[in-house]
């Protein structure tokens, strides 16, 4: 087992690298030794060449991997090494996973079956209803929804998974110590009581416009397909889509207006060969997701009691949400999850104003 003192200090040392992070590892094995290796010693390590040498030699007088644990454990983060059973499955397959992560919340809802929901910072109405649906149906199904906490679409598929009582987990382009964007701050804290929110960067690193695409990268790789809800023809989300393919993953585009630019870049993965999406069904049918998240195809099969309960209080005709909720004394993000269930079941229908229908 890789020693974590030597893992965090490689790991804040620019350029190095996941790949050459796993090379210096498997020639040091201790952070000693790595301290007190010669520059000689160093250039005969695969891969490192007289640059990232110079690097070495200069970082590693400068970072302290003890003060960096001293202050994840003071944020109340831990550390995720590949050598940790609890390091996410899937991001564990892709090519050069990163070495570290840092985790605050809960670290089991890395390794549930996962969606990623990633679109435009400048959503249109449509957009936001699509994401918040989608999310809040994935996460009812208990799906962990993954994103970026960046600004629009990012935020609202966070969102919606929390109002459906499930779990969603923010991946970071900074540091996990700063809430990037800044508006983000209550939602950071509800997506870490919820799920978790992790970041492959030191404490204290700035959300540079360089990290996102390492971001993108492990947002994909956690993920068993990624859905991009509207993005412009050169939106950071089809960076996203690109990785997802790299890794053998599943794209998914949302349909928007031929006349919204926001439409543009989703219409290209269409046209590229991305499943189109009208609806959370499409996306549970394509990963082979249905048997596991409890929904069958067949109309009504596999209601479980909780589910019958609510059932039994709808009407053919419209019925009120909160009637519901004050009939069953439920907490209302838990109705929400089993009226989702239902609707994914085809056995009722959501309707505006707050009402639902029994078909």
């Amino acid at each position: 087992m890789a020693e974590l003192e030597l893992l965090v200090a490689l790991n804040m040392i620019p350029n190095v690298g996941a790949v050459r992070t796993r090379e210096l590892l498997n020639y040091f094995q201790t952070y000693s030794h790595f301290m007190n290796a010669t520059r000689t010693l160093l250039l005969e390590v695969p891969g490192i060449n007289e640059k990232i040498c110079d690097i070495i030699m200069e970082y590693k007088k400068r970072v302290n991997p003890f003060e960096e644990i001293k202050r994840a454990a003071k944020l109340g983060a831990k550390f995720l090494t590949l050598d940790d059973e609890r390091y996410p499955r899937l991001l564990k397959e892709i090519y050069d996973p990163p070495p570290v992560l840092y985790v605050l919340g809960e670290v089991t809802v890395l390794n549930l079956e996962a969606v990623a929901i990633v679109g435009t910072r400048k959503p249109t109405s449509y957009g936001r209803k699509i994401a918040e649906q989608m999310a809040r149906e994935l996460a009812a199904l208990e799906i962990n929804v993954v994103s970026g906490m960046a600004r629009g679409i990012d935020s609202i598929a966070h969102k919606g998974a929390i109002e459906a009582g499930g779990s969603t987990t923010a991946v970071l382009g900074c540091g996990i110590d700063i809430v990037y964007p800044p508006e983000n701050y209550s939602l950071m804290a509800e997506i870490i009581k919820a799920g978790c929110v992790i970041s492959s960067f030191p404490i204290g690193f700035r959300p540079l416009s360089s990290n996102f695409p390492a971001r993108n990268r492990i947002i994909s790789g956690l993920s068993m397909g990624t859905v991009v809800v509207e993005a412009a023809e050169k939106s950071g989300s089809l960076i996203t889509a690109d990785f997802a393919l790299d890794q053998g993953r599943e794209v998914f585009a949302v349909p928007g207006s031929i006349f919204s630019p926001y439409s543009r870049g989703t219409h290209k993965l269409i046209k590229q060969g991305a499943k189109l999406v009208e609806n959370v069904n499409d996306i549970l049918e394509e990963l082979n997701l249905r048997k596991s998240a409890g929904v069958d195809m067949e109309k009504g099969s596999e209601i479980t009691l909780e589910e019958m309960e609510v059932l039994n209080l709808i009407d053919y005709q419209p019925t009120n949400v909160e009637i519901i909720i004050q009939k069953t004394g439920k907490v209302p993000q838990e109705i929400n999850a089993i009226l989702t269930r239902l609707q994914l079941k085809d056995l009722i229908v959501s309707l505006p104003g707050g009402y639902v229908m029994r078909v």
